[in-house]
């Protein structure tokens, strides 16, 4: 069977979705799998033992005639199957346009009719809460599991000579040989409602100089230059920025040589996740139980107050979900890991 897997487009999401990339694998072992994805997540699947092929889908490719001209490349590929983990009514019409005979997918957003076969949303209570649990759901309903597994772990394999040439280029940029390493990733792409105080961060990665003479690592996209300058001009001790240097396929790698995580709810949290970096993961306006990173390595920070999680890309009020998280919170936090004797 030649069967092609719609990606979802968020780093975090990507990464939830292994366990059911894997499962897929396991049912289909002699398949043809091949993923379609948007640029950043097709470099983070990239050499992962569940697909064969990784076909990056242009980001810029929103046009009635961009999306016309991808579907009659597909088309020559003369697909059997698609199966849609993303949730958009784009993804069933490219694959209806690809005349492949078979399409699976969750019905919803006005896609149904472009389904052979329309999987029914679950719905509240009925399955775990975890978004991982919703992408194998599907494939249990669709007769590709014959019972949810428990995700207790979600694991990204790095390419041999991955994490040497990340040691090499962390020392590069100014990391000690043998120190300890902290990684810090104060953006969110979703939003600013889901990002912690910059002056916050900025007192915790000076603790940790303190007192581990820690080399503190700004991570984040281009989009994220400004949060962290604000970051590293409130800090006495100066960081190492990577911010808008790192290609995503290079995270994994790079956070396979720290010694800690601390961040918001993010693609970027889920990625050091599954690499085995300890996580110091602060929540507000989203819900941990629908997102955490599916480690044991893992703490989350968070206040609950009245109006979270509310899923808001930006706060309308005073942001106090991320603002009752304290310094003393997320240091404690750290704390737990840093004075831990390292894991091999």
């Amino acid at each position: 069977m030649k069967l092609l897997i719609r990606a979802t487009n968020w780093v975090g999401d990507a990464v939830m979705c292994i366990p059911a990339l894997e499962a897929i694998r396991a049912h289909w072992p002699d398949a043809e799998i091949s993923i379609l994805a948007r640029p950043w997540v097709a470099d983070l699947y990239r050499g992962q033992p569940f697909a064969n092929r990784i076909i990056p889908f242009d980001a810029s490719a929103r046009s009635p005639v961009a999306m016309e001209n991808i579907g009659c490349e597909l088309r020559r590929e003369h697909f059997d199957c698609a199966l849609l983990l993303q949730n958009a009514f784009s993804a069933a019409w490219l694959a209806w346009r690809a005349g492949i005979p078979e399409c699976i997918g969750y019905a919803r957003d006005a896609r149904r009719l472009l389904l052979t076969r329309a999987v029914r949303v679950p719905r509240d209570g009925e399955i775990p809460t975890h978004e991982s649990y919703y992408y194998l759901e599907l494939l249990r309903r669709i007769g590709w599991l014959d019972k949810l597994p428990t995700v207790s772990e979600i694991r990204l394999r790095l390419a041999p000579g991955a994490s040497e040439a990340a040691e090499s280029r962390l020392q590069k940029a100014g990391v000690h040989p043998g120190s300890l390493r902290v990684a810090l990733a104060p953006g969110a792409s979703y939003g600013a409602a889901k990002c912690w105080l910059p002056e916050r961060f900025a007192a915790v990665a000076d603790s940790l100089v303190d007192e581990f003479n820690a080399d503190v690592i700004l991570f984040g996209t281009s989009s994220e230059v400004e949060v962290s300058r604000q970051i590293a001009a409130r800090m006495r001790h100066q960081p190492i920025s990577l911010v808008g240097q790192t290609p995503i396929g290079e995270l994994a790698a790079l956070f396979s040589r720290c010694q800690l995580f601390i961040g918001n709810d993010s693609g970027a949290m889920h990625v050091a996740a599954a690499v085995g970096v300890p996580v110091v993961g602060v929540f507000g306006s989203t819900d941990p139980h629908g997102t955490a990173p599916v480690t044991s390595r893992r703490t989350l920070v968070q206040r609950k107050v009245a109006c979270s999680p509310c899923f808001l890309r930006e706060c309308p009020i005073d942001h106090r979900c991320m603002a009752r998280v304290t310094v003393a919170d997320v240091h404690a936090a750290a704390l737990k890991w840093l004075e831990q004797p390292p894991r091999a």
